[in-house]
C-alpha cells in the first residue's frame, strides 16, 4: 500500500466561485478563471476553500465544480494537484464529502475542525474528529487551521503535531491563522516527505518560507499567481532583498483584499480580467463599484502591474 505525501512544494489559489446574478454558479466564469491561473503557473488548485463560498454550496454543486478543474486541468497534459475543501460538522458528511470529491477528481482533502459548538470542541475532541476522518477517507487529508471561520478555534502547534502523528493519511496543514511560529515548529517536526505546513496567505509569503512552510495556499493567488511564484524563485535565488520588495507590495494587496471580504477578489477579477462578477450567495455581502470598491481597485492595480509583467514559468 503506497503511503500518502503532501502535495507539492509551491502556490495553490483557493478558486473563488463565480455566480449569475440569480445565485446560480457561472461555469463559463469559473473555467476562464481557472485557465488564466493555470496559465499562471499554480501548482495546484484548491477548490471549495473559505473563499470558494463552500458552506453556500449544495453536494451536487461541489462535485461538479471539482470534475470541471480536474478536466480543465488535464487538457493542459500537465500534472496538477487539486485539494477539495470537505469540511463539515461532523464525521459523517465530512466523509461524504471527501468521497463525493475523489470521485470528482480530487488528489487530497481540506479540513476545517468541528465548530458548531465552539466550546465542547476540546482538543481531545478535535484530535478524534480527525482521527476518525482519516481512518476511514479516500483521501490523504489536509488540516485546515482559520480560526475567524471556525468559531475561534486555533489549533496550536502541539495539537496539530499530535494528529498528525496519529495518522499516516494526515499529510499537512494549511496555516490562515498567521503565526509563522508555528511553520516553524511544524516545518522543523517532521520530514517534508511526511508532513508539510503550508501558509495560508500571501502576507507572510516569504517569511514563511524562510520558517520552512512548503509554498501558500492563497486567496491574492487568484490576482498574482506568477508574482507570488516570483517570491519563492527570488528567494531560492539568494535576491532576498528584491524578494522582500515584493513581498511588501503583496502583503498590501492582501490586506486589500480582505477589507473587501469574498466578493472584493471576484470584484477585481472583473476589472482587471474582464470576467465573473463580484455576485456572491446571500446572506455575504456582495461589494460594488462604490467609493470604497473603487479606492480599493486603485490600491491593487500595483500588484496587477508587477503580475502583467512577469512570464510565467510553465
Amino acid at each position: 500500500m503506497t503511503v500518502p505525501t503532501p502535495p507539492p512544494f509551491g502556490i495553490y489559489p483557493p478558486v473563488v466561485t463565480f455566480f449569475k446574478e440569480d445565485e446560480t454558479v457561472d461555469y463559463d466564469a469559473f473555467s476562464k478563471h481557472l485557465e488564466r491561473l493555470l496559465d499562471g503557473g499554480v501548482t495546484g488548485l484548491v477548490i471549495h476553500g473559505s473563499n470558494g463560498e463552500a458552506s453556500h454550496l449544495l453536494h451536487e454543486e461541489r462535485a461538479e465544480m471539482i470534475r470541471v478543474a480536474r478536466r480543465i486541468a488535464d487538457q493542459r497534459k500537465k500534472a496538477t494537484v487539486i485539494i477539495a475543501g470537505c469540511s463539515a460538522p461532523s464525521v459523517r458528511e465530512t466523509l461524504l464529502f471527501i468521497e463525493e470529491a475523489k470521485q470528482a477528481g480530487a488528489d487530497y482533502a481540506l479540513v476545517l475542525p468541528p465548530s458548531f459548538w465552539p466550546a465542547v470542541m476540546t482538543k481531545p475532541v478535535i484530535k478524534n474528529f480527525y482521527v476518525d476522518v482519516a481512518a476511514k477517507s479516500s483521501l490523504p487529508i489536509i488540516i485546515y487551521n482559520f480560526p475567524v471561520v471556525s468559531g475561534g478555534l486555533d489549533l496550536d502547534s502541539d495539537l496539530i503535531t499530535d494528529i498528525a502523528t496519529s495518522s499516516p493519511n494526515i499529510v499537512g496543514v494549511k496555516l490562515s491563522c498567521g503565526n509563522v511560529g508555528k511553520v516553524a515548529r511544524l516545518s522543523s517536526s517532521f520530514d517534508r516527505s511526511r508532513f508539510a505546513p503550508f501558509g495560508g496567505k500571501a502576507d507572510f509569503l516569504l517569511p514563511g518560507l524562510i520558517a520552512g512552510s512548503h509554498g501558500a495556499i492563497a486567496v491574492l493567488a487568484n490576482l498574482t499567481p506568477k508574482a507570488l511564484s516570483k517570491v519563492i524563485s527570488l528567494y531560492d535565488a539568494g535576491n532576498v532583498a528584491e524578494a522582500k520588495e515584493l513581498q511588501a507590495k503583496l502583503s498590501h494587496a492582501d490586506w486589500t483584499l480582505s477589507t473587501l471580504g469574498v466578493s472584493g477578489t471576484k470584484l477585481a477579477t472583473q476589472k482587471f480580467f474582464e470576467y465573473g462578477s463580484p455576485r456572491t450567495r446571500t446572506p455575504f455581502v456582495t461589494v460594488g463599484k462604490d467609493a470604497i470598491g473603487v479606492k480599493a481597485l486603485e490600491k491593487l492595480q500595483a500588484v496587477i502591474d508587477v503580475e502583467n509583467g512577469i512570464k510565467a514559468n510553465l
